[in-house]
């Protein structure tokens, strides 16, 4: 019976290895939602500095009475949830390898 276990623990270990490599690479694409485009504040801030270069009604006071900031990133709903989904897998994958490795060692 134990002899049984460990081969079943052997399937679980490559399946959860597999998986958990894929999901791995899945993650490092899909986290990039998450975070701001720096290119995205870098188009906005040299939108301000044309304004301002085309314009030449507006006088040097004025330009730094008022500080122009980008607007607040906030990520897309969507993409918070899909990501969540996605750690929450590779933690349910981790742990199964966890505990197939503990079943391991035990049926020894």
């Amino acid at each position: 019976m134990t002899k049984r276990w460990q081969k079943d623990a052997d399937g679980i270990l490559i399946f959860t290895g597999l998986f958990s490599a894929a999901l791995a690479a899945l993650l490092t694409v899909s986290v990039q939602d998450l975070k701001s485009n720096p290119q995205d504040t870098t188009v906005f801030y040299l939108a301000n500095i044309y304004q301002l270069l085309a314009d030449p009604n507006i006088s040097r006071t004025s330009i730094l009475a008022t500080p122009v900031q980008p607007p607040d990133f906030s990520p897309p709903k969507s993409a918070v949830l899909v990501n969540s989904l996605w750690f929450l897998s590779l933690v349910i994958s981790l742990t199964s390898a966890l505990l197939a490795t503990m079943l391991q060692q035990w049926a020894r």
